[in-house]
């Protein structure tokens, strides 16, 4: 049976890749370092926060039943203290009044032109947070304003889950430079993972199945040597190391992707070594797995927006086909010239991409489409 005759479909491969990945372990990690990691499990506040009555503006804190019957024509001359944001309030204060509206007097006096409410710029005890609060959930990419409420209410550290490890293998076609080591390294540090080593490996059966035998990583890629021809060994090289799930999927470019395990059951992906085809096969595929095992939304990386067909897209049917477009005036797109075309340029010149579903022989103009948008394209909109 040919490559073409037994490919899945995207959505099969895709369920395989679902049921074949969860998140990985959990690991316990120090605050300054939990930044772009996701958090194990639900994290609640152990304290208020904020602990206590602390300033929300500079100024002076007063006790706001002092300042009743104050205005611009009757000024009162209260004992205040200074007091800076953030600072706890002083016993016996409940209010702080703005720099702009108290004239400071010697010997810690002030003259103050307006009333204040107790609790009048003052954060209040709890008021952000009370104990038991929720402040991050399992499955949270910590951003660095998650660190700072994390700080806030005394953590030190978290269990996060553990970057998943992979080990990419490139099978090279004679002295070609490897473009798609240093693609792939950066896809997947994108995605949360590390890559503990990116090797050359023979192109030949027994050398790929001798470098998958190697152990140190959760996954591995193997990158070029998955298609049909004489010296394309990768998928034979990855049934003879311990199962080979499938090979071939209805996707273009990227046909030849493929999925198994070894022996020792670690996962291993197949990417072609068409550079077009390997970033795409990565991003429907491989780059799910790493952002399942790493805790992750699986789902793609991008920001989606519906937007509308400036030109129509044609597609063949049977295949789901990724479409560069750009972006152009009143919020709607047009197709770029194809991957199959202009190789991984078409993904530096495009805007973002287009997805057409194998049952589709393409869309129309005027269509309304879901564009998947590369990061800073189409700001504005």
């Amino acid at each position: 049976m040919t490559l073409a005759a037994r490919r899945l479909s995207l959505a099969d491969a895709t369920s395989l890749i679902d049921r074949a990945f969860s998140r990985g372990p959990a690991e316990w990690a120090v605050l300054s370092a939990a930044g772009s990691r996701v958090a194990a499990e639900e994290v609640h506040a152990a304290r208020p926060i904020p602990r206590s009555d602390r300033a929300a503006v500079d100024g002076f804190a007063v006790a706001a039943d002092a300042t009743i019957g104050a205005s611009s024509y009757n000024p009162l001359v209260l004992p205040v203290r200074a007091i800076s944001a953030g600072d706890a309030i002083p016993p016996g204060c409940d209010a702080v009044i703005p720099l702009a509206l108290a004239q400071p007097l010697p010997a810690d006096f002030v003259e103050c032109i307006e009333p204040l409410a107790p609790g009048e710029n003052v954060e209040m005890r709890g008021s952000a947070a009370a104990p038991g609060a929720l402040l991050a959930s399992a499955g949270t990419l910590l951003s660095p304003a998650h660190l700072g409420v994390l700080a806030g209410a005394g953590l030190t550290g978290l269990r996060v889950t553990r970057r998943p490890v992979l080990r990419i293998l490139v099978a090279p076609r004679g002295e070609a430079t490897d473009s798609n080591g240093p693609m792939c390294e950066t896809l997947v540090c994108r995605d949360g993972g590390v890559v503990i080593e990116t090797l050359a490996v023979e192109r030949s059966r027994q050398g790929i199945r001798s470098a998958l035998e190697m152990a140190g990583a959760d996954i591995a890629l193997v990158v070029g040597g998955t298609g049909p021809g004489p010296d394309d060994h990768a998928a034979a090289a990855l049934a003879d190391a311990g199962e080979l799930a499938f090979h071939g999927v209805a996707l273009r470019p990227g046909e030849t992707v493929g999925l198994g395990h070894t022996a020792g059951g670690v996962p291993v992906i197949l990417l072609p070594g068409a550079p077009a085809a390997c970033f795409v096969g990565y991003e429907m595929l491989a780059g799910r797995a790493v952002r399942h095992l790493g805790g992750r939304n699986p789902g793609l990386p991008y920001r989606s927006r519906v937007m509308r067909l400036a030109r129509k897209i044609v597609s063949a049917i049977g295949t789901t086909e990724i479409c560069p477009i750009r972006c152009t005036a009143g919020d709607a797109v047009e197709p770029l010239p194809s991957f199959a075309e202009i190789g991984l340029l078409a993904a530096i010149a495009a805007d973002g991409f287009v997805i057409v579903a194998e049952g589709s022989e393409g869309r129309p103009q005027g269509a309304q489409v879901t564009v998947y948008l590369y990061e800073g394209k189409c700001i504005g909109g």
